[in-house]
């Protein structure tokens, strides 16, 4: 009995929280999902580099660790679609051969993301979909972007690599995939790379990549953003030879004028939303940018240099605060009274279930009663994400250490980052299951999402706790790390090679260890507060 009425609880409580977005490349707001924020090296605080991620949607959320690989020199790679909705990695449900390529002699080992994400060598990448015209889409490409990141972090050790050989596939092989954007770092410099079709009748494919200047900010929020390209600056700009003639072919420019890869591919009227508008003003607010403008930057010099937990804090963003904020008017009356219980007053104040993660039925409910109650707006921290990473690259470093992503599952504004290191070789348990498809206890997904959920039912009495817990994790990291770091590289000074992975594993094992712990605990306490109604 008190399993099937704690079975009925939660699925009252997730249908009304939004469990999950069963998102497709077919929803109309599908180009509504993911954010990259990137950082040149001389726009952080340390000198590092950074790449990030959301994977918003029902994605995959396994992961692992792939080891690096010799091959002979008959093998062959074989290129894959479906992998993005598998359970686990020997799940291979509605995945399909889309054919073979020659393979290297050697592989990097790399991290195993539903959108592969980091490489022993201090190579990481981020992505974004823009869908693009319609008209450009060809099934019949070998490549999906996954698979691209996939063999760009086994083959390369720098993002000017990465992108020639993306480059070189499509050219040869064909992109399958709808408009597409990768954040491509290394420790030096970090690109963004916006890819694709060239149309349904051919193999091919169209890309510009465009370098985030080392003092800058750039984000990609799910729009095309590269504009002008100037191919006389290589250091900048690279792109295919055919991306005028493409879009003449199509109808999406006139051969008149400056040429602008956003203004002929994005498929929108400007290259930002809110997203973009939020990020960029909120680091470099004295160039007073608007959401009236017609274009904002590529990327912004910040005012201030930006830190691993500044990014942290715009993962979380949800614009409270501002005009944007979805809570502003969700509001009750809160009497007062005097010693005696006399009423004396009364408050308005913002309603203690007021979230910035209301579904759409609930939204609609609310606007019902009062129109105007919410006008939705897309945080950067969304209740439907799968996963999300900050990928940190350092220079100063060994490459096992010095590429670190900070990963997150489930909501980024209420779960805690756990470092995972570029020489790691094995992942914390209960990572090489993915939560989507069912609850399962042995997913990691669901340690968080629990917490999570229950957190949603009156945010505004549990946003402290959990907001505690996820910065007492955060400097738990900032304040450990610099000994493990010191000890892993003098390790590796002595060829401790294996025995640094052994010691880096088990560091992120017990990080996570303790997450999941800290996660339940608060699971009991939401379910204290809000089980028996309130």
């Amino acid at each position: 009995m008190k399993n099937r009425l704690f079975l009925l609880l939660t699925a009252l409580l997730f249908a009304a929280t939004n469990l999950t977005a069963q998102v497709q490349k077919s929803d109309p707001w599908f180009g509504e999902s993911c954010t990259s924020i990137m950082v040149g090296k001389k726009a952080s605080a340390d000198g590092s580099v950074f790449t990030s991620h959301t994977c918003d949607g029902n994605y995959r959320t396994w992961l692992r660790m792939e080891p690096a690989k010799e091959h002979a020199d008959t093998a062959v790679h074989e290129v894959y679609k479906g992998t993005l909705h598998t359970e686990t990695p020997w799940d291979m449900r509605n995945v399909k051969l889309a054919g073979t390529i020659p393979q290297v002699k050697h592989t990097f080992a790399y991290l195993n993301t539903a959108y592969p994400s980091l490489n022993e060598k201090q190579l990481a990448i981020g992505e974004t979909t823009f869908v693009g015209p319609d008209t450009l889409v060809n099934k019949n490409g070998m490549f999906l972007i996954e698979e691209l990141q996939r063999l760009a972090l086994q083959r390369c050790d720098n993002a000017r690599d990465a992108i020639r050989l993306i480059g070189g596939l499509i050219k040869e092989y064909g992109y399958g995939d709808w408009g597409e954007c990768i954040t491509i770092a290394d420790k030096n410099e970090v690109w963004q790379m916006e890819i694709l079709g060239e149309g349904p009748s051919r193999i091919g494919g169209v890309w510009a990549a465009q370098r985030i200047p080392d003092d800058h900010v750039g984000i990609s929020a799910n729009i095309s953003r590269i504009g002008v390209i100037d191919r006389n600056n290589p250091e900048f700009f690279m792109a295919s030879d055919n991306i005028e003639s493409v879009a003449k072919e199509f109808g999406l420019w006139d051969g008149e004028g400056e040429f602008k890869f956003w203004k002929a591919y994005a498929k929108q009227e400007k290259p930002f939303k809110i997203r973009e508008f939020f990020v960029l003003n909120s680091l470099a607010p004295s160039l007073n940018l608007s959401m009236d403008m017609d274009e904002l930057p590529f990327s912004v010099k910040p005012e201030q240099k930006i830190t691993v937990e500044k990014l942290m804090e715009l993962y979380r963003a949800t614009y409270e605060g501002t005009e944007f904020d979805m809570t502003q008017n969700v509001k009750y009356i809160k009497k007062k009274f005097d010693d005696n219980r006399k009423e004396i007053g009364q408050d308005t104040l913002i309603s203690p279930v007021a979230n910035p993660w209301l579904t759409t039925d609930m939204r609609n409910t609310l606007n019902f009663i009062a129109e105007g109650t919410i006008d939705f707006q897309r945080t950067v921290s969304v209740s439907w994400c799968s996963y999300s990473f900050i990928v940190q690259l350092r220079d100063w470093m060994p490459d096992a250490v010095g590429g670190i992503s900070w990963f997150s599952f489930d909501n980024p504004g209420e779960s805690p980052r756990i470092p995972i290191f570029a020489g790691t070789t094995k992942l914390p348990e209960g990572y090489e299951f993915c939560g989507q498809k069912r609850y399962r206890e042995d997913a990691a997904l669901w340690h968080y999402r629990r917490a999570n959920k229950l957190a949603t039912v009156s945010w505004g009495k549990t946003k402290d706790i959990v907001l505690k817990s996820v910065k007492d994790f955060e400097q738990k990291a900032f304040d450990e790390l610099p000994l493990i770091e010191k000890k892993a590289a003098l390790m590796l000074k002595d060829g401790k090679t294996e025995d640094v992975s052994t010691y880096l594993n088990l560091y992120s094992s017990n990080f996570s260890g303790s997450t999941i712990q800290k996660w339940k605990e608060l699971e009991h306490q939401f379910w204290g507060m809000f089980g028996r109604g309130f």
